[in-house]
Formats: C-alpha cells, sequence, structure tokens
C-alpha cells in the first residue's frame, strides 16, 4: 500500500480543485517528505497516475504569464472509494516499520567500547536536536484547520524521538560502565 497514493488522494479530496502546487505546498508544509516517505517531485507524478486511474479527474488546465500550465484536479468516486479503502486499511491492518538503527545495534559487541558509546551519545544528542526542531517547527507552521492532526503526529514523533535519545544515553552508560559487552573485552575465559 502506497503512502503517497493515500496523502494524494486525501489531499485532493480536501483542496478540491486543486492544482498540483497546491497539493506538493500542502505536503511539504506537513513535512510528510520526512515521514511518509514522499519525495516534492513524485507528487506531480502521482496525481498524472491518479488521473490516468481513473481516481483523480482534471477540472482544468490554466497558464498566468510565462509561468507552466497548472492543472487543478479533483476526486472521482472511484477514487473516493480508493480513499476510503486505503484510509481503512492503514488503520486497521499494522506493519511494523522497517529499523535500520535495530539492525545496527544488534552488532554493538562488535565496535569498540569508546566508539559504541561515542556513538549512541551521539545518536541520542541528534534526535535530541530533531526533537527541538519539530517542536519549533510545529509551533510555528500548523495553524490551519486542516494541519491540527499533523501537530497531534508531531508530538507522537517528539516523544518517541525523546524517548529514543533517553534509551541511548542509558545504554551509553551502562555500556562504559562495562555492563555490556564490546569488542575491545578480553575474550571470557582467559
Amino acid at each position: 500500500m502506497s503512502s503517497t497514493r493515500l496523502l494524494i488522494l486525501g489531499v485532493v479530496r480536501w483542496f478540491q480543485p486543486v492544482h498540483g502546487y497546491d497539493v506538493r505546498r500542502e505536503v511539504l508544509s506537513w513535512h510528510a517528505d520526512e515521514w511518509a516517505n514522499v519525495a516534492p517531485g513524485s507528487i506531480y507524478h502521482a496525481l498524472k497516475k491518479l488521473a490516468e486511474e481513473g481516481l483523480l479527474r482534471e477540472v482544468s488546465t490554466e497558464q498566468v504569464g510565462a509561468r507552466p500550465a497548472r492543472t487543478r484536479y479533483e476526486i472521482t468516486a472511484k477514487g473516493e472509494e480508493e480513499f476510503q479503502d486505503l484510509l481503512n486499511r492503514t488503520w486497521w491492518d499494522y506493519k511494523p516499520p522497517v529499523k535500520p538503527f535495530w539492525t545496527a545495534f544488534s552488532f554493538l559487541p562488535a565496535m569498540p567500547r569508546e566508539l559504541s558509546t561515542a556513538a549512541l551519545r551521539h545518536r541520542a544528542q541528534r534526535l535530541r536536536l530533531l526533537a527541538e526542531s519539530m517542536q519549533l517547527r510545529k509551533v510555528a507552521e500548523l495553524d490551519t484547520e486542516y494541519t491540527e492532526h499533523v501537530a497531534e503526529l508531531m508530538e507522537l514523533e517528539i516523544a518517541q524521538t525523546t524517548a529514543e535519545a533517553d534509551w541511548c544515553d542509558r545504554v551509553a552508560d551502562r555500556l562504559a560502565k562495562g555492563e555490556l559487552r564490546a569488542a575491545d573485552d578480553p575474550l571470557s575465559g582467559q
């Protein structure tokens, strides 16, 4: 299931009839490029593909001055069905996210103690900076009726990011005390 597909259908549904540029601007204002893996350039492609599939309808195309022509879209009845189906499946079908950090952490004992401790502390610091940045963005940017739910998502992300930062510091403390194995530990039994 595609987050991009659900996101584009939903934004068109809310703001219709809407230009691709406005869809892109709205999606980027939500920072969906960060949490939904939606590349800004893929938005126009998605709009055209959804229109080809009959999920969106091209309402009009306008050209103002030397600017590129802008096509306005609205959702079709078939698109509304697809949107509702994707929305419901996303709510009810849980799929655990891929976590590359978990893979790296699994091999923590392969790293020297000083390096792994520094890496964990660095990760904690970066996560705290990210949480602070999200808090500032949430306050500064999310102020319309359509984005109050995005502010709630940002609160969740801030809480998860802060919790992971605290966890990294706790593990780094345990590692520094020798409570967890490291690559430069003497082999047991020697």
